[in-house]
């Protein structure tokens, strides 16, 4: 990985110290079962990005100017759960430098350790997945650690809301709170789905976002597409509405699976990346600082011996 730094921003805005996000790259394709090439998802990801204008129209805005640090890529794939291990404890640790953490990966597995940091962070969070899949498994092909386990532990240990779900499972549904999932047909008929997933949430959201959640017909490069899938101006809307209503602390974005053919996808996951940060400073003058709401007490402390006794990292 090349990349010096994020689309190409110059060092004034790049720097860690000065910079109020952290994008977190991790090129890991351990667990996939049907496509593989997730692990180039970064990569293709970051190369769209440096192409991208970063003046947004909407919004009028350039979040960039916020300050934009891109991290070494987490690069641990001797296992998928020291894959986790390394995620979990490379996301705290900016977390604990009060950076609005961002990761893009990579299969879905290493949101895994992504949720868990924050969880452990941060109070009473909701996880909201934007997903085709349940990934409610509570372990496939040996492992709790395993793509199709992505939100199994979200689902015991966070308020977890699922969004564009089309394909499961049946063992997940002795998993899945159906109150709280928003299944793609359903969503397809009934406009008041947005309000009633908002409803739910707690006022701490990370996001989770699986590219399949999107129709393969403006993101067929994934690896395991579905068809019936998001839009592009739905899933905005609903997006920005979940930034200026609630806390969001952090997201993720996955299961990017490049194709030298098409780049479409790439540039889109690209899109998306900017799109969300600029929803969440939106509001925010450059020069302010960031403040993460980040638990920083002894409640907070006892909270991170749940996963890890090694918290120094």
């Amino acid at each position: 990985m090349n990349n010096k730094t994020y689309a190409g921003i110059s060092e004034e805005y790049s720097k860690l110290d000065s910079s109020k996000i952290v994008l977190i790259p991790v090129p890991y394709d351990g667990t996939s079962t049907w496509q593989k090439g997730a692990d180039k998802g970064p990569e293709a990801f970051l190369n769209a990005s440096e192409n991208m204008e970063l003046y947004d129209i909407e919004t009028q805005t350039e979040v960039y100017k916020q300050g934009v640090f891109l991290a070494d890529p987490v690069t641990e794939n001797a296992s998928p759960e020291h894959m986790v291990d390394a995620v979990h404890q490379t996301v705290k640790s900016y977390i604990k430098k009060n950076k609005f953490v961002t990761t893009f990966g990579g299969e879905h597995s290493i949101s895994i350790g992504t949720i868990r940091a924050f969880n452990e962070c941060f109070d009473n969070i909701t996880v909201l997945q934007l997903d085709a899949h349940a990934d409610l498994r509570k372990s496939y092909q040996g492992s709790k650690c395993n793509h199709a386990c992505a939100l199994y532990e979200a689902s015991q240990t966070t308020n977890l809301i699922q969004v564009g779900i089309r394909s499961m499972d049946v063992i997940e549904t002795t998993v899945m709170d159906e109150d709280k999932t928003y299944f793609a047909h359903e969503m397809a008929e009934d406009d008041n789905w947005v309000d009633s997933a908002i409803d739910q949430m707690t006022d701490n959201v990370y996001i989770t976002i699986d590219l399949d959640a999107f129709d393969p017909s403006i993101v067929p490069s994934t690896g395991t597409p579905e068809p019936g899938g998001l839009l592009w101006y739905e899933t905005l809307d609903f997006l920005r509405q979940v930034f200026e209503e609630k806390n969001v602390i952090g997201f993720d974005i996955v299961e990017l699976c490049p194709n030298p053919k098409e780049k479409s996808s790439d540039f889109l996951a690209a899109k998306l990346y900017y799109k969300m940060l600029t929803y969440k400073f939106l509001n925010e003058e450059i020069e302010e600082d960031y403040d993460s709401n980040f638990n920083d007490t002894a409640s907070g402390i006892n909270k991170f011996s749940k996963y890890n006794d090694d918290d120094d990292n």
